[in-house]
């Protein structure tokens, strides 16, 4: 039985079904597995991974900040959850695309939604809990790489380099709680409000990392980076936070193209991760050479 296979009959096999279920496969992830279960006319999603601890994912973790979403009203209802289990309800509304970010109005509309992640989510969040540091994950990630014979071994000591100068820049960080996932997929939109998924990475750590991340995955133009700073903290950004900026913005794409390097080795999913390193590598070095100009020219 294939992984996929045994994901589905693990779905379709939840107690908390009214009726015999037939779980669909979502497509699109490429971390978990996802299935689209109706239930006497009510529609979930279930979502089958266990812990990845190669990649910082513990399901503790995601399973609190998924209910404590739902508390603060910008996730979807947590209806269950068990090892390795999460069952939410099924928001009705589109995906979003990279492209559907960088539209002005839907960006207004992110600044209050991560807001309200940062301040209000922690009311609501019981029990232990992860933090999430970039620079700790590409330290992390260049140790499995290395010790796994990695093709990108060789480049790993200039990568480490770098993000000692990133982690220096940023310097001292206000504490909230974040997503540090955004990923257009992981937003859906109803046509009445925005709704965070994928809690994978949910933890303490800094909004300028939620920021330079929405930015980066998402390869928002200069004047929107300046616009989202500004909204978010209600003042134009000065050199210093730009420069912090900057160097979450490189941190951001250096760790999820490691990301990506680990998952080529350890991955089971049907996903061209050489592809999506290769990708997110080209992105990193436009950035890199960005972060560089800008303290040349400071």
């Amino acid at each position: 039985m294939s992984i996929e296979e045994q994901a589905r009959a693990t779905a379709a096999g939840l107690a908390i079904w009214r009726g015999r279920v037939a779980p669909q496969p979502i497509t699109g992830g490429i971390t978990n597995l996802n299935f689209l279960v109706e239930d006497e006319g009510e529609r979930f999603v279930v979502r089958i991974a266990g812990d990845f601890p190669i990649h910082q994912i513990m399901r503790f973790n995601e399973q609190a900040a998924s209910r404590a979403g739902w508390l603060a009203g910008v996730s979807p209802e947590v209806v269950h959850a068990a090892p390795g289990v999460l069952v939410t309800r099924f928001i009705e509304g589109r995906t979003c695309q990279p492209g559907d970010i960088r539209e002005p109005a839907r960006l207004a509309r992110l600044v209050p939604l991560l807001k309200r992640v940062h301040h209000d989510m922690p009311c609501h969040l019981r029990g232990p809990l992860l933090t999430f540091w970039v620079f700790h994950a590409i330290r992390d990630y260049a140790h499995t790489l290395a010790g796994e014979g990695s093709p990108y071994a060789a480049r790993l000591p200039g990568f480490l380099d770098r993000a000692a100068q990133y982690e220096r820049a940023v310097g001292p960080i206000d504490m909230v709680f974040a997503h540090n996932d955004l990923l257009a997929a992981n937003l859906i939109d109803d046509g009445e409000r925005l709704w965070l998924i994928d809690w994978d990475y949910g933890g303490y750590g800094s909004p300028l990392f939620d920021l330079a991340n929405l930015a980066s995955n998402n390869e928002l133009e200069t004047e929107a980076e300046e616009w989202l700073l500004s909204a978010y903290f209600g003042e134009a950004p000065d050199s210093r936070r730009w420069a912090a900026y900057e160097a979450m913005k490189c941190a951001s794409l250096l760790r999820e193209a490691m990301w990506s390097m680990v998952s080529e080795i350890h991955s089971r999913l049907a996903f061209d991760y050489a592809a999506y390193t290769a990708g997110y590598l080209d992105r990193y070095a436009r950035a890199d050479a960005r972060f560089d100009s800008r303290r040349a020219a400071a």
